[in-house]
């Protein structure tokens, strides 16, 4: 679920902000190691952040001229454009990551009002509304900056970006079969979040709001969070 097409943009702008900050930040040679995320360097996420912004500026297209145009050509070609780009020079990754996000912010400059409106299909197989693309974008340079390993946290994102990050999670998760059920009390703040189906009641879970937003997103095994029931947060499946 995407906030209002307005906050949307402002997350997308702020976001590549702080992407920017995180990939000057990160080394060479901390870029050619491993992130959290298995089996990919931050070569492999670097790539995947341009080969992102390139896929959806076709979904920019699509809703510009009406002519179908998927993310990616095929089912394996986002797997193989990181693999492929993970093996460039780190110089020439910065350049692209550079290039591309100029190139879908020029783009998304120049939709019009009814073109926001046009439908285009995620590389998830759902049908969205283009006004979905920047906050797709958001998501994942905000998240990214964090998976680059090169000192951002999710506490060093905006809570207002958060509090909608949590709220688009839950939509998510909540339609996942057998999903422990879940309901997310922001200890620093008023925000409340329910989430899955398994078990007669929800367990209940606390914690700041950065901590229960990285813990939702994958990003943490929920340990630093307070459980109900006493026991250590459940392990949850993928989100994306």
């Amino acid at each position: 679920m995407a906030p209002p097409l307005d906050r949307s943009r402002a997350w997308l702008d702020e976001g590549t902000v702080i992407f920017d900050r995180a990939l000057a930040a990160a080394s060479d040679k901390l870029l050619a190691g491993p992130t959290e995320l298995a089996g990919w360097t931050g070569r492999h996420l670097v790539a995947h952040v341009s080969a992102n912004a390139d896929a959806l500026r076709n979904l920019v297209a699509w809703a510009r001229t009406g002519m179908e145009t998927p993310m990616y050509a095929s089912p394996g070609q986002r797997d193989a454009d990181i693999e492929v780009g993970s093996t460039r020079p780190v110089s020439d990754l910065r350049a692209w990551y550079n290039r591309s996000a100029a190139a879908l912010r020029a783009d998304l400059d120049g939709l019009t009002g009814e073109q926001w409106e046009e439908p285009v299909r995620t590389a998830q197989g759902r049908t969205v509304p283009a006004s979905e693309v920047p906050w797709m974008r958001a998501r994942e340079v905000m998240v990214h900056a964090v998976d680059l390993g090169s000192g951002t946290t999710f506490a060093d994102l905006p809570d207002g970006f958060l509090r909608d990050l949590l709220d688009d999670i839950t939509v998510k998760r909540s339609g996942t079969a057998n999903h422990p059920a879940l309901t997310l009390h922001e200890a620093d703040g008023p925000g409340t979040w329910s989430v899955g189906h398994r078990g007669p009641v929800a367990l209940e879970v606390t914690g700041p709001l950065a901590e229960l937003a990285a813990y939702l997103a994958g990003r943490s095994d929920g340990s630093t969070l307070a459980a109900s029931d006493g026991t250590r947060s459940p392990t949850l499946p993928r989100w994306l």
